[in-house]
C-alpha cells in the first residue's frame, strides 16, 4: 500500500507539526508513505529543516509561489496517480487534490483530516455548495475532536458514516527525562507562564498580556511562535508596561525543555480544533490553563483549568491560586500529566492505518 500525504506548506502550526511527527511513525509501522508540499518555504523554515532530519521518505515541493494557484492541480496529478491513497491536510490542498483526482479518472482513495472547528471559508455563503461538493468527493474525513466533527457536519448540512473522530497526538517520548535547563531569561524567583502558538487572531495573546499587567512583577511570560500579529503584540506589551517581563522567542526547536523550564502553560485561543500545544504542556508535567472552548475543553476539563475566552480576570485568578497554593499546583500538574498519556501520537497513526487498510481493501 502506497500512501501520499499532501499539505499546503510547512509553516509553524499544529497540522504541520503533526505531519513532521507522524510521518516517521508511519514508516515504523511499515507504511510506504511520501509527502507533497504545495509551497516550498526554503531553508528559513524550521519545520522543513526538522522534517529533513526525521523523515526519509520522498518529499516533493511543488512551488515557491502562492498555494492558491489553481495550476497546482496539474502538478498534483503527476504525483497522486502513483499512490493507492492520498491523505490531505488543510486548505487549499483539499480543493486542489479533489479536483486533481477528478481530472485524473483514477480510483485513488482520498482522506482528509479536518484540523479546526472554524475557518474563514464557512463565513462565505456562496462557497457552501463548493464546500459540499469537495467534501462529498472524500472517502474518509478524520476530525481531530468531537467539536470539529459537529461543526463540520453543521456546516455541510449532512451526516455521513465516513466522518469520524481521530484525535491528534504528540510524541510523548520527547517529554520524558528532560534535563533542567536554566535559560536565564528571568530572575530565579520568577513564576513563568508560557504559551506556544502562532501570532494570529485565533490565538489571542493580548488576553495573556493584559492578565500579566494585573499580576505581581515576578510573574513573567514566554511567548513562543511567529505570525503576522507579532509586532502588534510587542507594541501592546510596551503600551501595557510589561515588555520587560515578556520574552518573544519566535519559532523554537526546544519546546519540551522550554516547557520544562516554565511554571504554567496557557493556551488563550478564541477557537481550536484540538490544541496540541496544551497537551504538550500536560506532557511536560505542568499545570495547564486554557480558554473554555470546544476542542480544548474536551481535553482540559477535569484535569487542567479553564477560563472564559478573553476573560483576563479569570485567568489572573487561576494563576494566582497556582502560585500561592503549592499543594493545589501539584494536584493540577499530576492530573494534567495523567491526561497527556491519552494522546500518544502512535495511537493516532494506528487508527489512520486501520482506515487506510479498510479503504484500500
Amino acid at each position: 500500500m502506497k500512501v501520499l500525504h499532501i499539505i499546503s506548506s510547512l509553516t509553524a502550526g499544529g497540522a504541520e507539526k503533526l505531519i513532521i511527527d507522524s510521518l516517521p511513525i508511519y514508516k515504523q509501522e511499515h507504511i510506504d508513505v511520501d509527502l507533497v508540499v504545495l509551497k516550498d518555504l526554503g531553508k528559513s523554515s524550521i519545520f522543513q529543516n526538522n522534517l529533513t532530519k526525521k523523515f526519509f521518505g520522498k518529499v516533493n515541493y511543488l512551488s515557491k509561489g502562492t498555494v492558491y494557484n489553481p495550476f497546482l492541480i496539474f502538478k498534483i496529478i503527476r504525483y497522486i496517480k502513483q499512490y493507492d491513497l492520498v491523505h490531505i491536510h488543510l486548505f487549499p490542498a483539499i480543493y486542489w487534490t479533489v479536483l486533481a483526482k477528478l481530472l485524473l479518472f483514477k480510483n485513488v482513495k482520498l482522506i482528509f483530516t479536518e484540523h479546526n472547528t472554524l475557518n474563514k471559508r464557512r463565513d462565505i455563503k456562496f462557497l457552501k455548495p463548493v464546500e459540499k461538493f469537495i467534501y462529498n468527493k472524500l472517502d474518509f474525513i478524520g476530525c481531530i475532536s468531537e467539536a470539529t466533527k459537529t461543526n463540520l457536519i453543521d456546516h455541510l448540512s449532512f451526516k455521513k458514516n465516513n466522518i469520524q473522530v481521530i484525535e491528534n497526538g504528540i510524541l510523548l517520548d520527547n517529554f520524558q527525562n528532560l534535563n533542567n535547563v536554566d535559560y536565564n531569561f528571568f530572575d530565579a524567583d520568577s513564576f513563568i507562564i508560557t504559551q506556544v502558538s502562532s501570532f494570529r487572531e485565533q490565538k489571542d495573546q493580548p488576553t495573556i498580556l493584559r492578565a500579566l499587567k494585573k499580576l505581581p512583577s515576578n510573574f513573567k511570560l514566554l511567548l513562543i511562535g511567529d505570525g503576522h500579529l507579532l509586532e502588534n503584540n510587542i507594541a501592546l506589551a510596551k503600551e501595557l508596561g510589561v515588555y520587560n517581563r515578556v520574552k518573544f522567542l519566535g519559532i523554537r526547536n526546544d519546546i519540551p525543555t522550554l516547557l520544562n523550564y516554565s511554571d504554567v502553560v496557557v493556551l488563550s485561543s478564541n477557537y481550536e480544533g484540538f490544541g496540541l500545544a496544551i497537551v504538550e504542556g500536560m506532557a511536560a508535567n505542568k499545570p495547564c490553563i486554557a480558554s473554555n472552548i470546544d476542542g480544548i475543553k474536551q481535553v482540559v476539563e477535569n484535569y487542567g483549568l479553564l477560563f472564559e475566552v478573553g476573560n483576563q480576570d479569570q485567568l489572573v485568578s487561576h494563576l494566582l491560586e497556582l502560585y500561592t497554593n503549592k499543594d493545589y499546583y501539584n494536584i493540577i500538574s499530576k492530573k494534567c500529566f495523567a491526561r497527556s498519556v491519552d494522546f500518544d501520537i502512535k495511537n493516532m497513526v494506528r487508527k489512520y492505518i486501520n482506515v487506510y487498510t479498510e479503504l484500500v481493501k
